[in-house]
């Protein structure tokens, strides 16, 4: 038994296909079913059910391809000490973050990492929090930025900011011509639109309403905050934006009116998050005071002052 024919497995794992499996491990199809059948006699049990339409693995297929990832994870971090060991601050770096932060953090993030790490590669993955942390669980991420809180004792969290929410109505909406900044007890009564299911801003917009007194707009749920955006600026309803989403380079979008809260603002608490037993911890450390370093304005809605709303450029 081999890396190599560990590899192999976990690809069938995941892609269910010979074909697709080999193109994802550079090999051809033919190289990979046949190390798959020499694992198979090594090991003395099947590990895959051989089906014309599909590959299916049996209960023990599946039991050691999860083993695994996990051994292949523990090599990934047998290289990642070395590599650290001879230059910190270089390497590859697989960071994840999520759809409502992603577009909007990383156009003011990216500039300052690489001024202070010119030599570290970033592998950036949007996903939805759910698969970040599987991902940093099976060791296919090495960090991920997410909402706070998180239930995940192995998983290691470095608080980074608190992010306020601001409320987007249409200009016509009788809140937009409110004199002084909202209270939570203004939006009693209101439905808002709100993101679908698995995405963490969902969870903290529900709770904001809860508290206010609010409801969710029935028979509508966004895939994304500027799906929200423009359904305000077409008169469909108003929901919550989070600051970073109304800041340059983010343009401004007509018909939305944006509402700084008083007092405390309802907000989400943004960390850096990794694997307890990752070598990257001290490095991991010094990333997360990068981006504590971001201007504080960044995290102040400051809406007297600028009236930015609209569609985000992502980080390339």
């Amino acid at each position: 038994m081999n890396l190599r024919d560990l590899h192999y497995l976990v690809a069938l794992a995941e892609h269910r296909h010979f074909g697709r499996a080999a193109e994802a491990s550079f090999v051809s199809q033919p190289t990979l079913s046949t190390q798959i059948k020499k694992l198979e006699d090594e090991l003395g049990v099947p590990l895959v059910e051989r089906t014309p339409r599909k590959v299916l693995l049996t209960e023990t297929g599946r039991e050691i391809a999860r083993r695994a990832r996990g051994v292949l994870a523990e090599i990934d971090e047998i290289k990642a000490i070395a590599q650290r060991t001879r230059d910190p601050e270089s390497g590859t770096l697989r960071l994840g973050i999520f759809p409502t932060l992603g577009p909007y953090l990383l156009p003011h993030l990216v500039p300052l990492v690489r001024d202070r790490f010119p030599r570290l590669e970033w592998l950036l993955v949007e996903e939805k929090t759910e698969q970040v942390i599987r991902m940093l669980r099976e060791g296919s991420l090495d960090v991920g930025v997410l909402a706070l809180p998180l239930h995940e004792d192995s998983l290691h969290t470095e608080f980074l900011f608190e992010e306020p929410f601001v409320l987007a109505v249409p200009e016509a909406h009788p809140l937009a011509h409110k004199k002084q900044r909202l209270k939570l007890g203004d939006l009693q009564d209101e439905s808002l639109l709100l993101l679908e299911d698995g995405h963490c801003m969902r969870d903290q917009a529900l709770e904001v309403c809860h508290l206010a007194g609010a409801g969710e707009r029935s028979g509508f749920r966004a895939t994304s905050l500027e799906t929200l955006r423009q359904m305000v600026a077409a008169n469909v309803g108003i929901t919550l934006l989070p600051t970073l989403a109304i800041k340059p380079p983010v343009a401004r979008t007509d018909n939305v009116h944006l509402i700084e809260f008083s007092g405390h603002a309802p907000s989400r608490r943004i960390a850096l998050v990794w694997r307890k037993s990752s070598s990257m911890g001290n490095f991991l450390k010094r990333f997360a005071e990068v981006i504590r370093s971001m201007p504080a304005d960044l995290l102040r809605p400051s809406i007297g002052e600028a009236k930015p709303a609209g569609r985000a450029r992502t980080a390339g």
